[in-house]
């Protein structure tokens, strides 16, 4: 899945006209090898040490290139952080945010998908997209 991120985001690049520059292969691959909702600080305090030439800047331009290409998604947990996370074709889940921690944990549920589906129908409405935020403590937090 990594092989087709690298390829999608290498066609946007080329298509955009911009460079394929070794600093944002470098965020790519750190990036691709999480599976946290990362922050553009997050990502840049990570790459900091091993890599620094590589500003905040660069980072924070480079991960709205990967939203804009599609092999990520923009999401804001209302902690005025803007996060990224991988974008998987054909695949859907829901957020269950800490407002202790600021844990993120990710849940699919077939139930409430179908309950929304209903929704949706019984108004004539027809869903394009749609997210789902649940605020809340989690386990850790709750003690």
């Amino acid at each position: 899945m990594e092989l087709v991120k690298k390829k999608i985001f290498e066609k946007f690049i080329a298509e955009k006209g911009l460079k394929s520059t070794r600093q944002r292969e470098i965020i790519l691959e750190a990036f691709l090898a999480t599976d946290r909702h990362m922050s553009i600080e997050e990502l840049y305090l990570q790459l900091r040490d091993a890599h620094p030439t590589i500003g905040y800047a660069t980072v924070y331009r480079t991960l709205k290139l990967f939203a804009e290409s599609g092999i990520a998604r923009e999401f804001q947990f209302g902690d005025g952080q803007t996060r990224y996370e991988h974008v998987t074709q054909g695949e859907h889940h829901d957020h269950l945010v800490c407002v202790g921690c600021g844990a993120i944990s990710e849940f699919t549920n077939d139930a409430v998908e179908r309950m929304q589906d209903e929704i949706a129908a019984s108004h004539g409405f027809a869903i394009r997209y749609h997210k789902m935020e649940l605020y809340g403590l989690c386990a850790a937090c709750q003690k």
